[in-house]
């Protein structure tokens, strides 16, 4: 999947802000960077905003779920707004009882186990965006030039809640079902692929300006059943999104052994976690994929001497590639002092 890259500003034209410009496989004058998880609990005014009010609820509010995507703007500098949302907003859209328990996370009613459960799930249509996109609208209309990125979940992703019921350390019965049951699986995985796509295409026809595919849970698969059992439906995900010309970002965890696999289904850029150095994630991208990462959330804690150094590393290696957009190797932690976040973005910006 590939874009053509934004012709650089001239006479009478508006300067492409450095996200875009990353994403689109150039180096902009400053390097640019984001956080995922940079609207959530580390911020104090994101805990007095949704004092009393569930995840699920915050994220239907456009009100409310705009002034969350826009706190960590605001107060960090940061080159990208990323929508607030939760991957398992567009089942509730759908209809499916779904809630996130505080602790464990997201948690369905029904798990889906049989032919019958599939058969019954799938019969859903994707649900009213409406609210989806009047936050995005309230976003853009207060973001100027800043980028949003728009969210969703990868269908591997959904299926293993969907299949597990609730969070799950190796995903064991939804990788039974995809192998017990494979027209099953890929029924599943082609309704979820068209909720994720629905959604994605949703927040871009509203404005935002680049997605971000998160597939959380495709590390538990070997290469053959991403390949074969995932792949194909990322790619059907993110095509709504990719077909209206917006850059696609596509990342999991532990996927290493996946990087080309991802970039080759569904992406324009590759996210990569914290396990694997940046230049040699471009070596297994062939040197051609712009990359974005990788700043180990656990050194957010660290003493700044430690971090600095890290951050300085992870800019280092991530000039191998067509272009870098800095960002955790994962969320950022919700004991992370807001100021340690400004701090990084003030850094990689001298850089």
């Amino acid at each position: 999947m590939t874009h053509s890259p934004t012709a650089a500003p001239g006479a009478g034209q508006i300067a492409v802000p450095p996200l875009i410009e990353a994403f689109s496989g150039r180096r902009p004058s400053a390097i640019p960077v984001w956080f995922m998880r940079q609207a959530g609990r580390s911020l104090p005014e994101y805990r007095a905003a949704r004092a009393g009010v569930g995840m699920l609820e915050a994220c239907l509010r456009p009100d409310l779920a705009a002034e969350l995507t826009l706190q960590p703007v605001r107060r960090h500098g940061v080159d990208a707004a990323i929508f607030f949302s939760d991957i398992v907003v567009p089942l509730r859209l759908a209809g499916v009882d779904v809630d996130i328990v505080a602790g464990v996370g997201p948690v369905l009613a029904e798990p889906v186990r049989s032919a019958a459960d599939v058969d019954r799930l799938t019969a859903r249509p994707p649900g009213d965006h409406a609210a989806i996109a009047e936050a995005v609208r309230l976003v853009v209309a207060e973001l100027g030039t800043t980028p949003l990125i728009g969210f969703a979940g990868a269908p591997f992703t959904l299926a293993a809640y969907l299949v597990e019921g609730r969070p799950s350390r190796d995903h064991l019965a939804a990788r039974t079902l995809m192998h017990a049951d494979p027209q099953r699986w890929a029924q599943l995985l082609t309704w979820a692929a068209d909720l994720s796509g629905a959604f994605l295409r949703a927040q871009v026809q509203a404005g935002a300006r680049a997605v971000q595919l998160f597939d959380s849970w495709a590390g538990a698969l070997s290469l053959a059943d991403y390949t074969r059992h995932a792949a194909p439906f990322s790619a059907r995900a993110v095509a709504p999104a990719a077909a209206l010309g917006v850059p696609v970002v596509h990342f999991g965890t532990g996927t290493g052994e996946l990087l080309a696999a991802m970039r080759d289904a569904a992406a324009d850029v590759v996210g990569v976690d914290y396990r694997l150095p940046l230049d040699v994630a471009n070596e297994r991208l062939g040197g051609r994929t712009p990359v974005q990462g990788n700043v180990d959330p656990a050194l957010l804690a660290a003493p700044w001497p430690v971090l600095e150094a890290h951050v300085r590393e992870v800019i280092d290696r991530g000039r191998s590639a067509p272009a870098h957009v800095v960002n955790l190797g994962h969320g950022v932690p919700p004991t992370t002092d807001p100021g340690v976040l400004t701090r990084v973005v003030e850094l990689v910006h001298a850089q």
